[in-house]
């Protein structure tokens, strides 16, 4: 049965890539928004008995949740045999209990809408922190996809003696992983959080690493606040600016630019979303997945 991929705007670079390595037809689509901000959404390449694979960058989610939901509903109004996600960049991830009376559970809400209009998800790195697994949220098949290998294989091309750095206890499996695929050392610090943008970081002695570069790995970046307080507590102490490393780049321009402020060597990301740091590509670990059976 012959796969057709349906890029959503934002995705086309990484549709191309993916599309060439599963030899799979890219779908020909119009998205446009009438005057009141309604969508438009045209197929132009028949999804009738087709498999069908959406692919979705979910940054900002809000404005793009309509879009998504509407193309899986058009494919399979057409005539699709299997409509599947793929969503490099998991949202709504972080709402995962009631901390407050009367919040909403985001997470599993997100879940039962994807679950509802997918047959299946593949994302990468989702920010399981007290699940065990996607299945606890979404009634849908889901393959989990692991960026650590390719972390660890940019920092093993670009990177001479390196020392890992994990900011927090979430960041330990990514550290661990990375630290594995190289052999190299890695210290896993403390944190504490007061704020969506007000965080404290404690930083054991590093100055048995002077000679090393510090790569300071996290699995997303998003206010930027933990690694802006993980780089001058490196450079506090005397070693070399640090390069920050993550999966994910959520991050909006001020953001970004007061972790540039804060002196890092570099900043790389993957492109599960597309911004300036995005040196990672995340095609090969996506498609070799979709030909492994997912």
């Amino acid at each position: 049965m012959s796969v057709l991929l349906v890029p959503l705007p934002g995705t086309e670079t990484l549709a191309a890539s993916i599309a060439r390595k599963i030899r799979a037809d890219i779908a020909d689509m119009r998205f446009r928004q009438f005057p009141d901000g309604e969508s438009y959404i045209r197929f132009l390449s028949s999804p009738q008995d087709r498999n069908i694979i959406v692919l979705a960058m979910l940054d900002r989610p809000d404005c793009k949740i309509n879009r998504l939901i509407f193309t899986a509903g058009g494919a399979r109004d057409l005539g699709a045999r299997q409509v599947g996600l793929i969503a490099p960049y998991l949202p709504y991830m972080r709402q995962d209990k009631r901390f407050n009376s009367g919040e909403v559970i985001t997470s599993a809400s997100f879940a039962a809408v994807i679950s509802t209009h997918f047959d299946w998800l593949m994302t990468v790195d989702p920010h399981l922190h007290r699940r065990s697994s996607l299945d606890e949220i979404y009634a849908i098949p889901s393959t989990v996809l692991q960026a650590a290998p390719l972390l660890a294989e940019w920092i093993k091309n670009h990177i001479a003696n390196p020392v890992l750095i994990g900011p927090d206890s979430e960041s330990e499996q990514w550290v661990y992983q990375v630290a594995g695929e190289l052999g190299c050392p890695y210290h896993i610090l403390s944190k504490t959080r007061h704020g969506d943008r007000i965080v404290e970081i404690s930083t054991p002695d590093l100055s048995a690493w002077a000679s090393a570069t510090p790569v300071i790995i996290d699995d997303t970046i998003s206010s930027a606040q933990t690694m802006i307080e993980t780089v001058h507590h490196i450079r506090g102490q005397g070693l070399a600016p640090p390069v920050c490393c993550a999966v994910h780049g959520v991050f909006d321009d001020a953001a970004l630019a007061q972790l540039k402020k804060a002196g890092p060597a570099q900043i790389i990301t993957s492109n599960t979303v597309m911004c300036e740091t995005s040196s990672i590509e995340i095609s090969g670990l996506l498609a070799d997945a979709l030909q492994n059976g997912g």
